[in-house]
Parts: structure tokens; C-alpha cells; sequence
């Protein structure tokens, strides 16, 4: 554990990217277990969040890499920023969707995700008695009052701050000497 304080300290560019990547891998795998295994399929809203994630855990892995293998400050600085910016991005639309959820304002009228993939016509009355539609102004699930549309402005906004550390570390440090 140590060592990887002491990594930390000497390189945070480095340590921001692989809390980025770590943090957004496990928001997506968070995703992904809410609806294939517990079963609460993406409303719209949903699924736009979830943009941000996939393009800033590849691009912070490609920032981890670049940290470790001395890219250049502006390469490290432009790539903190996109991740910051997809981010605060998120959080707003985050926060727009929890406002939906405590009907603070309307949402958008494709309230209700695809009603799809119901097979033959012979179990298609099963099929419609099993499914579940989330809507974007209903919460599907919440803990301590706060549903996952929350918990992403709570996410995105801490990994666009880590973004914006690693890009103000990326500016301080010294460019490799040729």
C-alpha cells in the first residue's frame, strides 16, 4: 500500500488517470449489474449519462499509460480536461435527471425506454408480464433518499475534480529533459 502512496506523491498525473479509469470502471460495471442483474432496464436519461463513462475510462487509461511513460504536458493537460469537461458534462445532466425523478421540472417526452426483443407471439404475454420500464421521472431505486441519477452527480463530479488535480499536476511538472 505504501508504495503506491509513494507513486502517488511522485507522479499524480499518473495516480489521477488510475482513479479515473478505477472509478469509472466500477461506475460502469454499477451500471451494467442494475440492469442485467437486478434487472432495472436505462431510461433515456440514463443512457446518455452513461456517455461520458465511455469515453473518459479509455481515455483515462490511455492517460495512465501516457503518465507512466513520460507523454508530454500537453498531451497529459488536453486529455485531463476532456475527461473534466465530459464530467461536469455528466454532472449537470445528472443533476437534471434527478430533478426529474423529484419532479422539480418535466422531463423529456421519450420518458420510458424501448419496449423490445419480446420473441414469439406465443410467450409474448409472459414476455409483457415480466418486464420492467423504468421511467426517466420515476427513481427505480434509491439509498438514504438518494436514487442513482444523484449518486451520479455525486460520481461525476468527484472524478471531474480528479481530472482537473491531474491536470493541474500535469501542468506543474517539469517536461522531460531530450
Amino acid at each position: 500500500m505504501n508504495e503506491y502512496i509513494a507513486a502517488a506523491r511522485n507522479n499524480p498525473p499518473l495516480a489521477a488517470a488510475a482513479l479515473v479509469f478505477a472509478g469509472g470502471l466500477a461506475t460502469i460495471g454499477g451500471f451494467f449489474f442494475f440492469q442485467y442483474v437486478l434487472g432495472y432496464p436505462p431510461c433515456p436519461l440514463c443512457l446518455d449519462q452513461r456517455l461520458a463513462f465511455y469515453v473518459s475510462v479509455p481515455l483515462a487509461a490511455l492517460m495512465w499509460l501516457g503518465a507512466g511513460h513520460g507523454a508530454s504536458r500537453k498531451v497529459m493537460v488536453l486529455g485531463f480536461a476532456a475527461i473534466a469537461l465530459a464530467m461536469l458534462w455528466n454532472t449537470g445532466l445528472s443533476a437534471y435527471h434527478a430533478g426529474v425523478e423529484w419532479k422539480l421540472w418535466p422531463g423529456p417526452a421519450d420518458c420510458s425506454g424501448p419496449i423490445n426483443g419480446f420473441g414469439s407471439a406465443a410467450d409474448m404475454l409472459q414476455r409483457l408480464q415480466n418486464i420492467r420500464i423504468v421511467r426517466c421521472d420515476q427513481a427505480a431505486w434509491r439509498l438514504f433518499g438518494i436514487s442513482l441519477a444523484g449518486y451520479d452527480v455525486l460520481v461525476s463530479l468527484a472524478l471531474a475534480a480528479i481530472a482537473a488535480w491531474g491536470a493541474k499536476a500535469s501542468l506543474a511538472r517539469q517536461e522531460p529533459s531530450s
